[in-house]
């Protein structure tokens, strides 16, 4: 037998108070309890004041833990924009102050998102391109991030490039500016929607050669034109350096401008440039380059020749070949061209009529006639310009070099185009 108190609750709470209790066993009755000498119920708290005072503590509780959540947010916050003004923050020298076409880097920033690599619309020898959408007039644009080892020089590069924000022309990419961040040098151009030619030539998909003669013929011609513009008519003269496919570029309209001024270099009109380091790109680099260092006028034109070879024959200045392990483009053309035959280097996709046919030559021809090994044997860019308008013949051309490297040229137009060639200088010692 279990004896003892047991209570319940319904839905609300209450509280049971035992005051006093009296028991006992083996038949013994249990002592009377004197009501007197119990003690007072307890006063229990108000239910409501109770539940009131609870919930505040509550409320106090939930508004110190979100206060300094918020607190604990801020200072976070605080933190990451820290970060991301020194991220972004500039530290501009005198001069830089003073050049104009200079962009904010964090524009730019914005612009491309953060330089993601999904933005990269482009790879070049000294950097990454970005397609970018500027924040301010939401105008999209390209952005080439190069990266320097260096600061040595950075002073006359900008300067330059600055001069070079002020080229205007139909055929040129127009530089819109720069910015610098310490040894990042980002240069802005126009957004060329249509890629560049070497993506139209080289590319495996539908797009490699869907132009028609007319339309490859009026890239050479506009790629020629600005050249003419960079040579003679700035007011200063601009070498570009760097003339190759992968840096003619076609805007929405299909029109072809020349791009990527990284590497040019401007002098005034009647004076020559002082030595620099050897640049380009191997199969357009004139062999006189690496010799005396300066780059000149003639140097673009080699380097235009050989971009009228890669157009015509739809071949890499350099590519590898089962049969002779580097095929040298221009050698290739000139053993054509020597052996009467020339029209066999042109790319098959360009063999049509008569008429075309004999523009394609042509252009092989001009392109030869660029690439001659002595400077003073090539033509001007104006004069490259009238063969390619129609407006001259180009003639036959038969290179003679003494063993002083003066230059002679005699203009045959009575002979065949077998008989054209290009004598070693071994030879043609004896041949004057």
């Amino acid at each position: 037998m279990n004896v003892g108190f047991s209570s319940s609750t319904g839905k609300n709470s209450s509280s049971h108070c035992i005051l006093g209790w009296s028991f006992s066993t083996d038949g013994v009755p249990a002592t009377p309890l004197d009501l007197s000498s119990l003690p007072s119920p307890p006063v229990l708290p108000d239910q409501t004041s109770y539940l009131k005072t609870k919930l505040a503590t509550l409320k106090t509780g939930a508004i110190s833990a979100i206060a300094t959540l918020l607190l604990v947010i801020l200072i976070i916050a605080i933190v990451l924009y820290i970060r991301r003004k020194s991220k972004l923050a500039e530290a501009l020298e005198a001069w830089e102050l003073e050049c104009p076409h200079r962009f904010r880097y964090k524009d730019l920033y914005k612009a491309t998102n953060g330089f993601k690599d999904k933005g990269i619309i482009g790879h070049g020898g000294f950097g990454c391109v970005y397609k970018g959408v500027m924040p301010s007039s939401r105008e999209s644009v390209a952005i080439k991030k190069i990266s320097s080892g260096s600061n040595q020089g950075t002073k006359e590069f900008v300067a330059e490039i600055s001069s070079l924000g002020r080229l205007r022309h139909r055929n040129i990419v127009n530089l819109l500016g720069w910015s610098k961040r310490g040894r990042d040098l980002l240069l802005v151009y126009d957004y060329m929607p249509n890629r560049s030619l070497d993506a139209w030539l080289f590319d495996t998909g539908e797009t490699r050669r869907v132009l028609d003669w007319e339309r490859w013929i009026g890239v050479l011609r506009g790629i020629a034109a600005g050249l003419v513009y960079l040579h003679e008519e700035w007011e200063q003269v601009v070498v570009h350096r760097d003339v190759k496919v992968s840096n003619v570029l076609l805007d929405g309209e299909m029109n072809a401008r020349l791009g990527d001024f990284g590497l040019a270099k401007l002098y005034e009109h009647g004076k020559g440039m002082c030595t620099t380091r050897v640049v380009g790109t191997l199969g357009y680099i004139a062999p006189e380059l690496p010799r005396t260092g300066k780059a000149t006028t003639s140097t673009d034109v080699y380097a235009f020749g050989g971009m009228l070879l890669v157009v015509a024959c739809g071949r890499r200045p350099i590519e590898p070949s089962e049969a002779v392990g580097n095929l040298v483009l221009l050698d290739w053309v000139r053993e054509c061209w020597m052996r009467g035959r020339i029209i066999e280097a042109a790319d098959p996709a360009l063999r049509g009529g008569d008429c075309e046919k004999a523009e394609v030559e042509m252009v092989l021809r001009l392109g030869l006639m660029c690439s001659q090994s002595a400077p003073k044997a090539r033509p001007t860019m104006r004069q490259v310009v009238h063969y390619l308008d129609g407006d001259e013949v180009l003639p036959d051309v038969v290179l003679v070099l003494d063993d002083k490297d003066s230059v002679d040229l005699v203009c045959r137009s009575n002979l065949s185009s077998s008989l054209f060639g290009f004598a070693s200088v071994g030879s043609i010692a004896t041949g004057r």
